[in-house]
């Protein structure tokens, strides 16, 4: 009995030598003493703090964090005094022997001295990388790892009169390095080599975050790389583009590398990137040592390093446990937006070759009718057939963190779209809604999970095929005016029914709404009458760029601003509060109350919809009355307006007026000259700058006629128009000397050999660069043409659409 009781307690007191401190290697020393006092634990830590916050550490340049001391978690005192760690600081590890079960360290004097251990845990993390770049070794480039990095940024900062920085990298450090600069007052650049920040993040979700990056005053740089560093009066940046950007010092943000060229020759296996390799226990590949943190693969993050360490610690205690592996759960603050993201993204799955579905939703962070609810951008990618979670993302301004924590939650738990629905989630109106937004998103999973609806991929819309599919909008008049993209009919979901008869069964209908609700609605109704139907989840925000028709935004200058706020931030406003409401909601709201409000009467509206910024001001200029100013507060839209007098005329409308930035044409004649005369007056006032309506109506729409029109069914009076009337631009007859078609071919042919541009190619160029090309639908019907029959990418309408683009334009051309 006293022998096994001398056995037991000498391997109670093992020697553990633990390389490196701060999440992981201290995580690790503290739990090894909660769970023996027998072990003599040794931490070795090359700087001088062993366990600080560094997530916190750009938050104290941007005095955010005003105290330094409190980014100091234990000192060496406390170790020992606590937890009786032998914690030696400034004490670089440099060599390890696991043969003869040794160290090397290299104290700060220099001199080197061996530490022998019966185990190793290995958790030197990771160092910031630097690419090679010629010049990078400035004095004036610093990193941002350690409290030290923190120190001399402080002190460039205090030493010299900063005007520029510029930060090169756009993941989480980059990121929040840029904003707390920002908040000193300083002029800030990033500068990305990606395409878009923070790359755990896909593409619509990065775009909204590097756009409140822009209206927050920061200079983004993407898609372009560093090649140079010059050292000057000033830091010169040399970009891949030929662009030179000059700064008083640069923060590198690259990314990091593990730190661990001190293993070379230890035997340990290292991977490609110089991470240490581990199996499900955290061991390497030689007995009684261990490895953790950011030196071994995975995700480069401190929750993760604390949970390894006490993994490590456990298993060094005797027990067997493993480590299942990180879903990379995180999230950062941009400014005033927040985003956070767990699991894989669709880049990430597509590299893998998993088959995923997509689910996007826009639910308020707590009930609509308490005040002040704001809008979130969610997105959920889980596994075809099973329904497993794969990853979750999502933006806003409140209410982020529990969404995804819920959603990371359930991926740890293998947890499926289905899984989602059933969730019982605390409720009360000022936290959440009774149908949250993570139940949401599990009815809308389960709806294509169970075949309820069919989805468009952002793949499908880039092959848009206008032969195959049929774009549907459902969204209200008053939106679709402020918002306008590209259609084959628009029609109001309510009035759906009423208009069964006019869409094309043998086309797949493609709907979309604000954000994908009535989407969803519409495919019920049409999926019950025979139509082949899919939903653009996420509706007008998720629509590729080219079919949105911009409108265009009226500039005034700062002075005449500035003075126009100082009128009206001195006046009584009356105040509407429509937060918590979606498109089109405040649109609705404020054109039903500008419509009670008594001429000259100001408002102030607030909105939670953060497209509602770009629809007021297009719905003002569209209405006839007057905007103050758009401002955007931490994720609510601020818009004043006053509702315009009869017969008053404000400043800013007569300007809209003045600038004759518009240009109508109407082409009445099929002649080939004259469509050629058309054509080239067109694209040239696009080039001076001016917005392009161009009207076709009777003979004129023979020149939007396809060249091989698919084959449509027409009574006899429209056979005998089609005979009658030319077949496509090629045989438009001349005005003059036409000689039965032969002089319009040897006007081609000449303009062909004179280098001319063809009247094709000046069509095209038209359609490109943003001529709004607009059918009459009367003379359609009345000479027997349909839709099928003329150019894809045209719009279709009468003569109220162009009398309003005429009346906005000058001069107005008949042709």
């Amino acid at each position: 009995m006293i022998y096994i009781v001398l056995e037991e307690k000498r391997k109670m007191s093992k020697k553990i030598v633990i390389v490196g401190g701060v999440a992981g290697g201290a995580s690790t020393a503290t739990r090894l003493r909660r769970l023996s006092e027998e072990y003599e634990i040794i931490m070795f830590e090359k700087g001088p703090y062993p366990s600080f916050a560094n997530c916190g550490l750009p938050y104290h340049i941007g005095n955010i964090i005003p105290e330094r001391e409190s980014l100091i978690v234990q000192t060496p005192e406390k170790f020992k005094s606590r937890f009786q760690i032998d914690v030696r600081t400034l004490s670089e590890v440099i060599a390890v022997n696991t043969k003869e079960k040794k160290v090397q360290v290299r104290i700060q004097n220099g001199k080197l001295y061996e530490e022998s251990y019966d185990v190793l845990v290995l958790s030197p993390g990771a160092k910031a990388w630097k690419a090679e770049i010629e010049g990078i070794h400035s004095h004036n480039i610093f990193s941002l790892k350690t409290i030290p990095d923190m120190d001399k940024i402080i002190a460039k900062l205090k030493n010299k009169v900063c005007k520029r920085v510029a930060i090169i990298g756009g993941g989480f450090i980059g990121i929040e390095a840029a904003e707390n600069i920002k908040h000193l007052g300083i002029e800030t650049i990033l500068i990305e080599a990606g395409d878009h920040i923070l790359s755990s993040f896909d593409s619509e979700f990065s775009e909204n975050l590097e756009e409140e990056m822009r209206e927050q005053g920061v200079e983004l740089y993407l898609k372009q790389r560093v090649v140079k560093f010059q050292d000057g009066k000033e830091l010169s940046l040399f970009l891949e583009n030929g662009e030179i950007v000059e700064v008083d010092f640069v923060i590198m943000a690259m990314g990091v590398r593990p730190d661990t060229a001190f293993l070379k020759n230890s035997g340990i296996t290292l991977g490609k990137r110089g991470e240490i390799l581990v199996n499900e226990y955290l061991e390497t590949n030689i007995q009684d040592v261990y490895a953790l943190g950011d030196a071994i693969p995975g995700v480069a993050l401190a929750g993760p390093a604390n949970r390894q360490g006490r993994i490590v610690a456990n298993n060094i205690f005797g027990k067997r446990e493993k480590y299942c592996g990180s879903i990379g759960s995180s999230i950062i603050k941009v400014f005033d937006i927040v985003g956070a993201a767990a699991g894989k993204n669709e880049k990430q799955l597509k590299v893998e070759g998993i088959e995923y579905e997509t689910v996007h939703l826009y639910p308020n962070s707590h009930a609509g009718y308490y005040p002040n609810a704001t809008q979130l951008h969610a997105k959920i990618l889980f596994e075809k057939e099973s329904g497993i979670l794969l990853g979750a993302q999502c933006i806003g301004y409140e209410g982020v963190d529990k969404f995804i924590d819920v959603m990371a939650t359930s991926m740890h738990f293998k947890g499926t779209i289905y899984d989602l629905s059933e969730l019982e989630l605390c409720y009360a109106p000022p936290f959440g809604s009774a149908k949250s937004p993570v139940n949401m998103a599990g009815f809308i999973g389960r709806n294509i999970e169970d075949h309820l609806m069919e989805t468009v991929s952002k793949e499908e819309m880039e092959d848009f095929n206008i032969q195959k599919h049929f774009r549907l909008d459902l969204r209200n008049p008053e939106e679709s005016s402020v918002a306008l993209a590209e259609c084959e009919a628009s029609i109001p979901l309510d009035e759906l029914r009423d208009h069964l008869e006019e869409l094309p069964k043998e086309k797949e209908i493609w709907c979309y709404c604000a954000v994908g609700l009535r989407g969803y609605l519409a495919t019920r109704i049409l999926m019950q009458h025979g139509f082949r139907v899919k939903n653009i989840l996420g509706g007008y925000r998720l629509l590729p760029k080219d079919w949105k028709i911009e409108n265009s935004k009226e500039e005034t200058s700062n002075i005449e601003k500035k003075e126009e706020e100082t009128l009206y931030q001195k006046k009584e406003m009356e105040i509407l509060n429509v937060t918590g409401l979606s498109c089109p909601g405040p649109l609705m709201k404020l054109k039903s109350k500008m419509e009670s409000m008594e001429e000259g009467k100001d408002l102030h509206i607030i909105a939670s919809d953060p497209a509602f910024a770009n629809d007021v001001q297009a719905w003002v200029k569209a209405s006839g009355n007057h905007l103050y100013e758009v401002k955007k507060e931490k994720g609510f839209v601020h818009a004043y307006l006053s509702k315009k007098e009869s017969g008053l005329v404000h400043s800013s409308d007569t300007k809209v007026m003045e600038t004759k930035e518009g240009m109508t044409i109407v082409v009445f004649s099929g002649d080939y000259d004259k469509a050629m005369a058309a054509f080239v007056i067109a694209n040239g006032a696009l080039a001076m700058g001016k917005r392009v309506t161009m009207f076709f109506t009777f003979w004129g729409l023979s020149i939007l006629k396809k060249e091989n029109p698919i084959a449509v069914k027409k009574s006899f009076i429209d056979c005998l128009f089609s005979v009658c009337l030319p077949k496509s631009w090629k045989n438009l007859p001349l005005s003059k000397m036409n000689f039965g078609g032969l002089g319009a071919k040897m006007m081609q042919v000449i303009m062909k050999r004179k280098n001319i541009e063809s009247l094709d190619s000046l069509i095209q160029n038209a359609k490109e660069n943003g001529v709004h090309i607009i059918a009459c639908t009367m003379s359609m019907d009345a000479m027997g043409i349909v839709k099928e029959e003329l150019l894809d990418g045209i719009d279709f309408g009468g003569v109220a659409q162009y009398l309003g683009a005429a009346n906005e334009g000058n001069p107005n051309l008949f042709i």
